[in-house]
């Protein structure tokens, strides 16, 4: 279910930037709510005031205020990013385009971008990346677990890992810097040894030019009561195990993430997978600056 509103703002800067781990200055949101309906999505939490995180609002008159923001905003070029509240390649762009329509506009003002995705449908717009890598574009895949069975339960709105890993594939032939996400990672579910190794694994065989990972997951008020009720539907007895060990803690990492971080680290050596990715230089569109 979709319906259409208007927004006063598209392109946010953030307050501390560029982001230290994405490269990001500016964020658009073109879509209110997230079809993925991935089970430990922190953009359910209440902070984020949206009381029905499956119900998908249209921004019908974002692009207009996003070519305004970019021709006022001219002199100061950002990596723009993508998927911070929700996926920009969910089903409802299909019909809407509105990411895609987004990235012409960044392609036609030189803007760099970093796209941030759990869904093929990017392939869609690959013409148009290829156009914004002569400035700077990166495309980067959330896989947060490699067994595409338990990717359906955890991420059921979206394409399983293998898609996502076939995505960067293609990508990569088209010349396009793409990469992986390789978090949260879910105490009890995901935070299995050969699951991270196999993930960095397969991300440098499909081609991906880096791998960001962080051993944890968040919980917060909204966000961690649906979190707990699919655990009960699909990991029954589940939920108490967290309750005990985190209770209404924020970061719940693991019990063996320092372990899983050493696995991390030496696997991305030994598959010579960057754990940073490489940055646009603002002062030269031509150049990389790499995250230190």
């Amino acid at each position: 279910m979709t319906e259409s509103i208007s927004t006063k703002t598209i392109l946010s800067k953030l307050k501390d930037a560029p982001d230290p781990y994405f490269g990001i200055t500016y964020t658009m949101n073109l879509y209110r709510g997230c079809q993925h309906q991935c089970i430990y999505c922190d953009s359910r939490s209440k902070v984020y005031g949206i009381e029905d995180f499956s119900k998908i609002q249209v921004k019908t008159n974002a692009l207009v205020l996003f070519e305004k923001s970019l021709n006022r905003r001219s002199g100061k070029k950002g990596t723009i990013g993508t998927g911070s509240m929700n996926d920009p390649y969910m089903p409802a762009e299909k019909g809407n385009i509105l990411t895609g329509k987004a990235l012409r506009l960044i392609a036609k003002y030189k803007y760099p971008v970093h796209v941030m995705t759990k869904s093929s449908l990017v392939l869609r717009d690959s013409d148009v990346l290829q156009e914004i890598s002569k400035v700077y574009a990166a495309v980067s895949f959330t896989i947060t677990i490699a067994d595409d069975q338990l990717s359906r339960i955890l991420e059921p709105g979206t394409v399983v890992s293998s898609e996502r890993f076939r995505a960067i594939s293609d990508l990569a032939e088209k010349g396009i810097y793409c990469g992986v996400v390789l978090t949260p990672v879910l105490p009890y579910i995901t935070d299995k040894e050969e699951n991270i190794a196999e993930i960095i694994q397969r991300a440098k065989s499909s081609g991906a030019s880096y791998i960001l990972g962080w051993m944890s997951m968040t919980q917060r008020e909204g966000q961690r009561e649906y979190y707990y009720r699919k655990l009960d539907q699909h990991f029954p007895g589940l939920r108490q195990k967290y309750i005990q060990q985190f209770g209404s803690d924020y970061n719940c990492p693991p019990e063996h993430a320092e372990k899983l971080y050493n696995i991390f680290i030496e696997t991305c050596n030994h598959q010579d997978l960057p754990m940073r990715m490489k940055f646009f230089k603002e002062d030269s569109a031509k150049q990389l600056s790499l995250f230190v």
